[in-house]
């Protein structure tokens, strides 16, 4: 069992479906070691608390979705998107497999919950509910958008990315008072400025080509492969560094491109690492997909994003977000990606213009902002807990998926 300290204690809560809701946990907990917050805070995934087929399932099952039926995961998000609409079938299931965690939280008894996913988010709620807990708990929502999966009764505080979110919760019913608008909580290293040049020199970048950062997490093996090979097409010289991530496997097919990879362009394929700080600080241009993290790490660097089939659900609403502040752009069609390429780096002016938005879009002080308000929930939030959220009839103010956002 986790031990604490001392006191006041935040436990903050993720679950490991996909890397974002776990790196913007593991962002808040670097934010509050470095600050002068008055107690500790520590990290936990949920997931860990539980058998290993659901673990499997929750997490294994997203990932196969993302990868072999897209379709139908756009399909599933916009049809769970009601607001205040409750699944009883899927909570129950819920409840059950995460008993010990329930267990843990009896067990623990923290001082406040910070959820970076819904999933402890609404155990928390549903023992509130029950009355064997009384926990006051936040929620920080990963993407630019708020899914209605977010919206429970029994939570003192929201932080979510935007304006047009705040505008959504108040919709919903939830008062002003208990949201923040802070940004996604990113890495605390990237609120510190990165020189361009520097950040070149310290990667064996030459200063005077311009360079493409390829992140191929959520693409696949041939996904990745194939946006390479139209990444080597363009006839500009271009240096590109392309990151696998963990695994072994795609670092290998990258590879294999990179050595016949035409003379004009300087291109590397990485593995894990934990330099994407300073590789974004480098590149002039992210070619990836749309995820909240990513996506507000790339901002903070001060980064254009062009997205590359971003997957039905929250990634077609976050492109739809950075497509608006004009921040990125978005390539639907493989066969296109080396045109778009050759046509931006043509163009510097307009690469300078993407960057601009880029800047004014970016919240790379938003883990600091969270914990800044947090130190003041602590102080004025009831050990109890608020008032539950009130409840709108359910189905009211539901989104259409054919509409743009």
């Amino acid at each position: 069992m986790p031990a604490f300290s001392r006191s006041p204690r935040i436990l903050i809560l993720s679950a490991s479906v996909g890397a974002g809701h776990l790196r913007a946990a593991q962002a808040l907990e670097a934010a509050f070691a470095a600050g002068d917050f008055p107690g500790e805070a520590k990290h936990l995934d949920v997931l860990r608390y539980t058998n290993p087929a659901f673990r499997t399932l929750y997490s294994q099952g997203y990932l196969e979705l993302v990868n072999k039926a897209p379709d139908l995961l756009g399909w599933l998000y916009d049809r769970l998107d009601v607001p205040w609409k409750s699944h009883r079938l899927q909570q129950a299931f819920e409840k059950i497999n995460l008993s010990p965690f329930v267990h843990l939280l009896t067990a623990l008894r923290p001082d406040f919950a910070l959820c970076t996913h819904f999933l402890p988010a609404g155990i928390i709620a549903w023992l509130r509910r029950k009355g064997r807990l009384a926990l006051p708990q936040a929620v920080v929502v990963t993407d630019f958008d708020v899914h209605a999966l977010w919206l429970l009764r029994d939570v003192e505080h929201y932080f979510v990315a935007r304006e047009e979110a705040r505008a959504y919760l108040e919709g919903a019913g939830v008062p002003v008072e208990r949201i923040s608008v802070t940004g996604i909580p990113i890495d605390p290293i990237f609120a510190t400025p990165r020189n361009k040049a520097s950040a070149r020199r310290l990667h064996g970048l030459q200063d005077d080509l311009p360079t493409i950062l390829l992140s191929v997490g959520g693409f696949g093996l041939d996904g990745a492969a194939k946006i390479l090979e139209c990444l080597l097409a363009v006839r500009h010289p271009l240096q590109v560094v392309a990151v696998a991530g963990a695994r072994a496997e795609v670092r290998s097919r990258l590879q294999r491109v990179v050595a016949a990879a035409p003379p004009r362009h300087r291109v590397q394929a990485l593995g894990f690492t934990t330099a994407m700080d300073e590789l974004m600080a480098a590149a002039d241009l992210l070619v990836g997909k749309a995820g909240g993290l990513t996506s507000s790490e790339a901002l903070a660097r001060e980064l254009p994003l062009l997205i590359v089939n971003p997957i039905p659900g929250q990634e077609e609403r976050n492109s739809d977000h950075l497509l608006e502040v004009g921040a990125a752009l978005r390539c639907n069609n493989l066969s296109t990606l080396s045109w778009k390429v050759e046509n931006l780096v043509a163009d510097r002016d307009r690469l300078t213009r993407l960057r601009e938005r880029a800047r004014a879009a970016a919240r790379p002080r938003a883990s600091f902002d969270i914990v800044d308000r947090m130190t003041t929930l602590l102080r004025t939030t009831p050990p109890e807990g608020l008032a539950p959220l009130p409840v709108q009839e359910a189905g009211r103010g539901k989104r259409s998926a054919k509409s743009p956002r």
